[in-house]
């Protein structure tokens, strides 16, 4: 069984980098054909995919966020990374890590098989 888990600070000053992390637990994640994504949700709005890091490594983000935008993977600790730079107010959502064994339609929710119970990230000084 296949269960994702956020970690990170709940609050950043605006300007800074938000940095999640999220460990898969019971898969790896460099297994064929598993995608890995970050996805948000404001308050008071519906879900935004932010982007992938596929089981081959490379990555994807969308284009409204790809200028401030990275993620990456730490194979050896079985994690994958997300940084968001130059965070405004408008940065504020619960965060979610989310999986699927197959590369997901990007805003087909019920796509992705795995997602982790997501975390509260406040932008705010």
């Amino acid at each position: 069984q296949v269960q994702l888990q956020e970690s990170g600070p709940g609050l950043v000053k605006p300007s800074q980098t938000l940095s999640l992390t999220c460990t898969v637990f019971g898969g790896s994640i460099t297994t064929n054909f598993y995608y890995w994504s970050w996805i948000r949700q404001p308050p008071g709005k519906g879900l935004e995919w932010i982007g992938y890091i596929p089981y081959s490594g490379s990555t994807y983000y969308s284009p409204s966020l790809k200028s401030r935008t990275s993620i990456s993977r730490n194979t050896s600790k079985n994690q994958f990374t997300l940084q968001l730079r130059s965070v405004t107010p408008e940065d504020t959502a619960v965060y979610y890590c989310a999986g699927s064994r197959t590369m997901a339609t990007q805003h087909i929710w019920y796509e992705y098989d795995y997602w982790g119970q997501g975390t509260q990230v406040t932008v705010s000084s």
